[in-house]
């Protein structure tokens, strides 16, 4: 029996538990009532919360969540880890897209807390997506028109804590930051710092 119902409230707090459970243990958290009853800002929500974990981390702060267009139901989840793994591209696109494992992701939506790098919104149209919501492009942006061109529909849901929080992450690590867009080698480059 599940514990998050169609009476249950939809709150941060509600939120938070499905952005910290397991992916593949969400059945047993929510119901199909519960996850029909959630909208596109409750998953960019979720999104955001996962790029919080990250920054708690000590990482970058990025996530994104793919949500089954028919269910609603989150069929993958993840943050970047980067530092947390020593991964160069580790990123929360890559992360949820790995979570989610062998699917047609034709039938999906991909939440991401900040606008796509190039390698993911590579990765976002060779593998099918229908459709791709960013939560921030104020801090960067630059593939939704890429994606497009693909036949992606792409949304921008700005969540205003996610766009503060990576201001934030920016402003205090800005190494960190352009390691996650450039590499390390773009540190070693004097003309890019």
């Amino acid at each position: 029996m599940a514990i998050l119902t169609k009476q249950t409230q939809i709150d941060d707090a509600a939120l938070e538990v499905i952005a910290h459970m397991p992916t593949r243990s969400l059945g047993v958290l929510m119901n199909g009532e519960f996850s029909s009853g959630l909208g596109d800002a409750d998953f960019m929500r979720i999104a955001v919360l996962l790029a919080q974990k990250s920054y708690h981390e000590g990482g970058c702060p990025i996530g994104a969540v793919i949500v089954d267009n028919l269910t609603k139901r989150i069929v993958g989840k993840g943050h970047n880890t980067l530092v947390q793994e020593d991964h160069p591209y580790n990123h929360g696109e890559t992360s949820a897209i790995r979570d989610a494992g062998r699917i047609d992701f034709s039938k999906t939506t991909l939440y991401t807390s900040l606008s796509p790098c190039d390698v993911c919104a590579t990765l976002l149209y060779m593998r099918g997506f229908n459709k791709v919501v960013v939560g921030d492009v104020t801090n960067a942006s630059g593939n939704e028109q890429l994606l497009q061109d693909k036949g992606i529909d792409v949304q921008i849901l700005e969540d205003p804590v996610g766009v503060a929080l990576y201001a934030k992450f920016k402003e205090e690590k800005p190494e960190q930051d352009l390691e996650d867009w450039q590499g390390v080698s773009a540190l070693n480059n004097p003309r890019v710092l």
